[in-house]
């Protein structure tokens, strides 16, 4: 489990990494309300992070943070980056549902206990991109500046 969480840490990292770069990517559209929702999710991929740290000295493990590849930057359009932040969310829940299995083989109760919290976070960061790359869809790039007024009011 131990080297399995730490693979977990960097994917959290590489998670923060890619969505401070899709901000400042919003920022350069001059999309305020999407880099600050994107900023936002940084933080908290970063904190995922962090849980699985703490989870693994807590249970006399050991940290060893992977390194983390750079980001993509320069998004060919605002629809390529969401869509990009929908496939990870997808992509981290499936390693989150391993992290589980393998909790559930190795009869980690401790593991299993904490992971559920993750396995209900990604349904949650699921939807959210789900929902905003269909608002995204919707409006199309022209309109795009109609995402902002979703985020401050619809979402």
């Amino acid at each position: 489990m131990n080297a399995a969480f730490n693979t977990q840490i960097g994917r959290e990292f590489l998670a923060s990494h890619q969505y401070i770069a899709m901000a400042a990517d919003f920022e350069d559209r001059a999309l305020k309300k999407l880099a600050e929702m994107f900023y936002a999710q940084a933080a908290e991929e970063r904190d995922h992070a962090m849980k699985f740290a703490r989870y693994l000295v807590s249970v006399n493990g050991r940290v060893e943070i992977p390194a983390i590849p750079a980001p993509p930057t320069g998004f060919a359009s605002v629809e390529a980056a969401v869509q990009q932040a929908y496939d990870w969310e997808l992509e981290i829940t499936g390693h989150v549902n391993d992290l589980m299995s393998l909790a559930v083989e190795k009869r980690d109760y401790a593991a299993q206990d904490f992971l559920r919290w993750f396995v209900t976070e990604q349904v949650e960061e699921v939807q959210t991109m789900d929902n905003l790359l269909k608002v995204v869809k919707q409006v199309g790039e022209r309109n795009i500046i109609m995402v902002e007024a979703y985020l401050v009011h619809g979402e």
